[in-house]
């Protein structure tokens, strides 16, 4: 059986296609593209309303998808390129390449509780309790490496009202700032990793390159080491 990332790419397909996630992300992988020499900011525009966007040298295209539909349409092919939270990237584990750590966009993954809990490691939770998590698969294998077994819940939004309620006992959730864990009485007590925005692609685009696909991904990680060696505000 063919997999996801031996999918053949459409012969119709423009020369680049790069999948750029809605929300946190896009205005850096933006200006990320146009210092690579892409210029995909008519995607920023807020009277755009089309989802796949020309770059202004017509040489590509950026598709405009939710942050976990990039890894799916660049493993089948349908883009090149993409940039994706790391985040993503071990929630589905799906067979794309990861390129570069672009930086940006940087958050924990992290078990949380109520501030008034008695527990501060994410061992010290009873056995058999249960996990609020938009990332279910993360949770299970992190407690699962602590030989601890829970039951994980599956919430779609607002998970840090499982503790609050009663359903859980704890969360594994993003955090960035903490400010959304305090101002609703909770803490993070253990992180699980720490997530930044990745540049990945499409195994076999990578492999079939004639040139240009790997020209953009050095001057997008040569982009990207600079920007990482500027020393943050205090």
């Amino acid at each position: 059986m063919t997999t996801a990332a031996e999918q053949p790419m459409s012969t119709t397909a423009p020369p680049l296609t790069v999948a750029l996630a809605k929300g946190a992300l896009l205005d850096d992988s933006v200006a990320r593209f146009a210092a690579a020499g892409l210029d995909f900011s008519a995607i920023l525009d807020p009277a755009n309303r089309q989802l796949m966007v020309p770059s202004a040298c017509g040489t590509a295209r950026a598709l405009l998808v939710r942050n976990a539909d990039v890894p799916v349409y660049v493993a089948y092919g349908q883009a090149q390129l993409g940039v994706v939270g790391f985040d993503v990237l071990q929630e589905h584990q799906l067979p794309v390449a990861q390129l570069v750590d672009l930086g940006f966009g940087g958050c924990r993954m992290s078990v949380a509780v109520k501030a008034t809990s008695p527990y501060r490691r994410a061992a010290d939770l009873p056995a058999h309790c249960r996990i609020a998590s938009k990332f279910t698969r993360c949770a299970e294998r992190f407690f699962a490496s602590l030989d601890l077994p829970v039951e994980v819940i599956h919430l779609a939004g607002s998970v840090e009202l499982g503790p609050i309620t009663g359903m859980s006992e704890a969360i594994v959730d993003l955090v960035a700032s903490g400010r959304t864990l305090r101002d609703n009485g909770l803490i993070a007590i253990e992180d699980l990793f720490h997530s930044t925005a990745r540049l990945v692609g499409h195994p076999l685009a990578l492999r079939l390159d004639d040139g240009r696909l790997q020209g953009i991904v050095e001057r997008i990680r040569a982009i990207s080491r600079v920007h990482s060696s500027v020393p943050e505000a205090a």
